[in-house]
């Protein structure tokens, strides 16, 4: 659906362009506009390439495996049925790790990592019923961590920060504060729906 919108506000553009004897103006729209992506992409490259560096000497360094003890109450808590040995653990820290840093990127692999570790646990529990079979119901584990994760709490929310440093904000980092106080209010709900349904 979304390819048809593009396609009628593209051929739509060209035709009034046409029409009006604009045809150049919008050449050049559509020139500045490549190159403006061009420099997006390459300033928003190098910053995920410097939080990714990060991240990366917090896992050689075992911040991150610091982190996931200091969190591992936290996830107990939240994921209560989960075996205590079971790998989902360290991919959930992982994933809660970059989001708080605002590394979307880098929390995709971990999630589904996570994600699939989830699925393993509940394959093992409804092993019996299954009789072989993939299992294509989510669990509540698995609906937790992906409410969890779409709630994403940000201490530092890099992208907006690339973005607004690229558009010539004169403070890109005036965005944390909120952005904290959203987030934060956001995981909270995201939380206390997750528990209110694992009730019912």
């Amino acid at each position: 659906m979304i390819n048809y919108i593009w396609s009628i506000l593209l051929l739509s553009g060209i035709f009034f362009s046409s029409f009006y004897g604009n045809l150049s103006v919008m050449t050049e729209a559509l020139l500045d506009g490549a190159k403006e992506a061009v420099n997006l992409c390459i300033i928003m490259a190098a910053v995920v390439g410097l939080w990714s560096g990060i991240m990366e000497i917090g896992v050689e360094s075992g911040l991150l495996d610091l982190f996931a003890k200091k969190i591992d109450p936290f996830i107990n808590w939240l994921f209560p049925r989960l075996p205590k040995d079971s790998r989902a653990k360290e991919y959930i820290a992982a994933n809660c790790a970059a989001n708080i840093l605002g590394l979307g990127w880098a929390a995709t692999p971990a999630g589904l990592q996570a994600m699939e570790e989830l699925q393993k646990v509940e394959e093992g529990r409804m092993k019996s019923s299954l009789k072989g079979e993939k299992i294509v119901v989510a669990s509540d584990e698995m609906c937790t961590f992906l409410i969890l994760n779409i709630s994403s709490l940000q201490l530092i929310p890099v992208n907006i920060i690339g973005y607004r440093s690229q558009y010539g904000s004169i403070n890109p980092a005036a965005v944390i504060i909120p952005g904290i106080l959203a987030t934060m209010f956001s995981t909270m709900m995201a939380i206390l729906f997750c528990k209110i349904q694992m009730r019912k």
